[in-house]
């Protein structure tokens, strides 16, 4: 079947089909052409993938995400994100950086972060004199961080596939690396923009405006608090963290920033079945594609190939930062998830590299391509928001993937980034 199931999946996405469809066309296609299996396992194997009570946690947070981007949430963000670094040289795309950092901890989601308070600075930064396609390609460098500081969707997906790691866990070891990969973009900006001549944006407000900022986005910022610290000391689950994340966030939009209506929910409620339903479309359907790889025994073939090298654990994460990084360039990050991880985490494990190191730094490959053609999600989502063509964007990539590049071998080699906090935390 691995005859036909791979390049059935390499031709239906060079012809631009949804990663969703694609792959499970391309099982149907290996079960009709290459097994007697019946093609009703295609159906059992989706709905198996569906049908797990952590997995309750991904619409939810995705709920709360799409109640808490109201205008008065994401300008708060804005707003706080240009008085810290706003007088800077490149203030505005610093701004845009960290503000996609604090966005970060509220959707989980790089598409989201992107879509909403990222287009929002693309156009700020195009009037402070910004060039469009670099303001453009900065929101997508910055926008990584969503699936890395938690929570994140991505995190959730993979503490299903491998029960070495938690959630809460993963949650805490994203933390450092989130920040380590904004402060290393927030460098690329201060470069190119020394290079270019983009001035800082607005004079420094004086410290008591700056107060007054932070504490009206602190009911905004709190959420990641709420969550991270629920879920530590054992007051709730990460499934009841996301319940109780969007009955926060209603409060937070009805009751405290005073932007959210009874009239908008049937909307919002709308945006994110919809959201909820392609990242579930895409977990079903990479459920089937891992189960026809698992029956055809290539994990277990793989795991005893790498394993009879000897590699080095050191070696071993060069190698995985290699394949990931090309497997990226052709899959997005979930189904990334559950069909590598559970062929190369047990590797790890083997060889003693901690669980939360080597998720992380799993979960940043996979998210790192979103940034790179052909398929990346972030690249088509910003074009079209900013009306240009990817292929403007792409030029204007390299000084901020080689930040990111620099950022993952730094969480490679220091281990310590992933481990210190879930260690720190109980975890």
């Amino acid at each position: 079947m691995a005859e036909i199931l791979f390049p059935a999946l390499f031709i239906l996405l060079a012809l631009g089909l949804p990663v969703a469809f694609a792959m499970a066309i391309s099982v149907f296609l290996a079960l009709s052409f290459g097994s007697s299996y019946p093609h009703l396992v295609v159906v059992k194997e989706m709905f198996a993938g569906l049908d797990s009570f952590p997995l309750l946690a991904v619409p939810f947070f995705i709920l709360a995400s799409e109640i808490m981007t109201g205008g008065a949430v994401t300008q708060a963000l804005l707003r706080l994100a240009q008085s810290l670094v706003g007088h800077l040289r490149g203030g505005l795309g610093h701004a845009n950086i960290v503000s996609s950092a604090m966005f970060a901890g509220i959707s989980g989601s790089a598409l989201a972060d992107a879509a909403g308070p990222g287009a929002m600075m693309i156009r700020m930064m195009e009037k402070g004199g910004y060039d469009r396609g670099y303001a453009g390609a900065l929101t997508i460098a910055s926008a990584v961080v969503g699936p890395i500081i938690p929570p994140s969707i991505t995190m959730i997906i993979y503490a299903m596939q491998d029960q070495s790691v938690s959630v809460g866990s993963l949650f805490m070891a994203g933390i450092l690396p989130g920040l380590l990969i904004t402060a290393l973009v927030l460098t690329a900006n201060a470069r190119m923009s020394h290079l270019r001549g983009y001035a800082s944006g607005t004079a420094r407000p004086p410290l008591p405006e700056i107060a007054r900022i932070a504490l009206y986005a602190v009911p905004a910022l709190f959420l990641i608090v709420l969550i991270v610290g629920g879920i530590r000391f054992g007051v709730f689950t990460p499934t009841e963290a996301s319940v109780i994340a969007v009955f926060y966030a209603l409060f937070v939009g009805m009751f405290v920033y005073r932007s959210l209506r009874l009239r908008d929910l049937p909307r919002i409620v709308l945006q994110a079945a919809l959201t909820s339903a392609a990242v579930l479309l895409i977990l079903g359907a990479a459920r089937a594609f891992a189960w026809v790889l698992i029956i055809e025994g290539i994990p277990q073939f793989l795991a005893e190939t790498i394993i009879s090298w000897d590699l080095s654990p050191i070696v071993f994460l060069l190698a995985v930062n290699l394949l990931l990084l090309a497997f990226g360039l052709f899959m997005d990050p979930l189904p990334g998830v559950m069909i590598l991880v559970p062929i190369l985490a047990p590797i790890s494990h083997s060889l003693g590299i901690d669980p939360n190191h080597f998720a992380i730094v799993v979960i940043v490959n996979l998210t790192m391509g979103l940034t790179t053609p052909p398929v990346g999600s972030l690249i088509f989502v910003v074009s079209s928001t900013v009306g240009l063509r990817p292929s403007t964007l792409i030029k204007e990539m390299p000084p901020f993937f080689l930040a990111q590049l620099m950022a993952l071998l730094l969480i490679t080699f220091l281990p310590f980034l992933s481990t210190w906090l879930p260690t720190a935390s109980g975890f």
